[in-house]
């Protein structure tokens, strides 16, 4: 690793604002306040959810506008400190090349004083997550992530820091979502027979709110001046009882709370606690698209809390600049090989809306992909496959027409999960699609909404959802009453047609080891299936081998991606219909 050279700062004034917020806070305690003077004002900058989107031009967001933002706020004599509300280690091929390794780079020279762990932090593995920790320059903090083997949190659930004489402290949040938005089984022993950490969450989110008020208390005994929570929580109903609103109503002491996990832009918006006080709640959004800035102005007995969401800025130390550039150099350079051309655009999300759509339903890029892992097994490896599935939560990016590249293949699945056959029953395959479906209908996204490949299903969204889950979202039974899923078809490659699924009878699927094997979005009811070949190819090399495979060649030697190319268009009857940015309507919402 190279070493690093001191930071040169090349000053100029924050761009555009976009939005911002106040909010009243009481004066510290008396006991905080004991033979202080007057408190200083502090200046908290604030990133969330940046997920490696490292490769923006000036004026966009970058590590090295942040740096220089902090810098230039340092020069006019602020207190300013640093911070970032979690997942910004995956994202982007930028991040699971060298998993984080670089991002953590980045903002360690940008000057990071503190951060969480948003349920990204997970994805690479757990022995990785903990060595991010020791990478990293900045403290992690966290309330809730507990080692079960010896009843401690793994992390600090605070950080004090003491500002010419003013003491601000952080308690750090981490969702109870990480379970099934990561995956289960980096939180299991080796054996995958019982978990041995976790993150406290609770059913009706009691063991949450009781963490974070045991940690703000601790930070008043401490003498805080001002709490603050650093959560990677969201606002989205679906994460209910766990979202930052929950929490803020359910405890308190917050006199502000800087948020992630949903990707809002919230430049301020105040929340009652369980005392009727009000709490600015905040978040950036994600990717970049703003830095947050909290002002602590204490200048009367009732000081104020003011946010701004910084959109722009042109300032970038040369530092960070140069690192993140060879980075994303080197990284275009690996996988920048064009392999295909598509004729059009591939949809995560609603072609007219522009609202994500692969959570929920159907789409043609969710169909390439499933048609991806189904037809590596079947051509390239020449195996038997019945089915190929694909949770949403794992298609990352729309692809828009023209060339692609291994790169582009990355972007949309930028995870480093390997595919998997398994041999599984007709009644594990529907309890998997019935698990998948059951906010399907209500406007909620479902990460672990599947996509199919060989294979058709309907959704009846009248019907209730009543499969058994766990606290942490973990399939614990089939459903108890009517499936919501109903006329199932598998693909039979001998009639050429498809053919209603047999619950008795064993069927071969494919699809990535973070669903089949790893419990990964809480798909539990594969535990214990029989393996027939697994760790064939990453998620993006299985991608880039089927667009390697279509035909309609051109001059340049490149295939062309439409529904009449594919290699699938040679099985009879096959639904194929890349051409629509909805799906072939292999899945019927009724």
């Amino acid at each position: 690793m190279k070493r690093f050279i001191s930071r040169r700062s090349f000053l100029k004034t924050a761009g555009v604002t976009t939005a911002a917020a106040a909010v009243a806070v009481g004066a510290p305690s008396a006991s905080a306040c004991f033979g202080k003077g007057k408190l200083p004002e502090i200046t908290i900058l604030y990133t969330n959810d940046v997920h490696t989107y490292i490769d923006h031009k000036s004026p966009e967001l970058t590590y090295a506008s942040i740096a220089a933002l902090k810098k230039s706020y340092e020069e006019q004599g602020k207190n300013v400190l640093l911070v970032d509300a979690g997942d910004h280690i995956q994202g982007t091929a930028y991040g699971s090349m060298d998993d984080g390794a670089t991002i953590i780079r980045l903002m360690n020279e940008a000057g990071y004083d503190l951060a969480t762990p948003g349920n990204h932090e997970f994805d690479y593995g757990m022995d990785r997550a903990k060595m991010v920790l020791k990478e990293a320059d900045f403290p992690y903090v966290s309330c809730n992530w507990i080692d079960l083997r010896s009843g401690l949190r793994v992390l600090p659930s605070i950080k004090l820091f003491n500002i010419k004489g003013a003491f601000v402290a952080f308690v750090g949040i981490t969702t109870p979502e990480t379970f099934t938005k990561s995956t289960p089984a980096y939180f299991m022993n080796a054996k995958q027979t019982r978990y041995i950490y976790d993150i406290l969450g609770g059913d009706d989110g009691a063991k949450l709110y009781d963490a974070v008020q045991k940690a703000i208390d601790k930070a008043k005994t401490l003498g805080a001046d001002y709490i603050i929570g650093l959560g990677h929580l969201g606002v989205d109903p679906s994460s209910a009882p766990w979202t930052s609103k929950d929490v803020i109503a359910h405890t308190t002491g917050f006199n502000a709370f800087i948020d992630g996990h949903s990707h809002t832009v919230m430049a301020g918006e105040t929340v009652a606690d369980a005392a009727g006080t009000p709490v600015l709640l905040t978040q950036t959004g994600s990717y970049f698209k703003n830095i947050g800035c909290m002002t602590i102005n204490p200048e009367s007995a009732v000081g104020t809390i003011t946010t701004t969401l910084i959109s722009t800025y042109e300032g970038a130390d040369p530092v960070v600049d140069a690192i993140a550039k060879e980075w994303v150099a080197d990284v275009d350079d690996m996988l920048g090989e064009e392999i295909a051309v598509g004729d059009g655009e591939f949809y995560i999300s609603d072609a007219e809306t522009g609202k994500r759509r692969i959570r929920s339903a159907e789409t043609n890029l969710g169909d390439f992909v499933a048609d991806g892992i189904y037809a590596y097994f079947n051509e390239i490896e020449e195996l038997h496959c019945d089915i190929a599935v694909m949770n949403g939560g794992g298609i990352r990016a729309d692809v828009p027409a023209g060339a692609w590249s291994f790169k582009t293949c990355k972007m949309v699945s930028p995870f480093g999960n390997v595919a998997c056959l398994m041999s599984v029953t007709g009644k594990q395959i529907q309890d998997a699609l019935e698990f998948a479906a059951r906010f399907a209908g209500s406007g909620q996204e479902n990460g672990g909404f599947l996509h199919v490949a060989g294979a058709t299903y309907e959704i009846h969204t009248e019907i209730p959802n009543t499969v058994l889950t766990d606290e942490k979202n973990v399939w614990l039974g089939s459903a108890t009453g009517t499936p919501r899923v109903q006329n199932v078809k598998i693909y039979d490659k001998v009639l050429g047609d498809y053919v209603p699924l047999d619950p008795e009878r064993k069927y071969a699927l494919a699809g990535m080891n973070y669903t089949l094997r790893n419990l990964g979005d809480g798909f539990a009811m594969f535990d214990g299936a029989e393996l027939i070949k697994d760790y064939v190819s990453e998620d993006y090399l299985v991608m880039s081998s089927y667009a390697m495979m279509f035909g309609g060649v051109d001059g340049n030697g490149l295939p062309h991606l439409t529904s009449a190319t594919s290699p699938l268009a040679d099985y009879p009857g096959y639904l194929l219909d890349y051409e629509n940015p909805y799906g072939a309507g292999r899945i019927t919402i009724l």
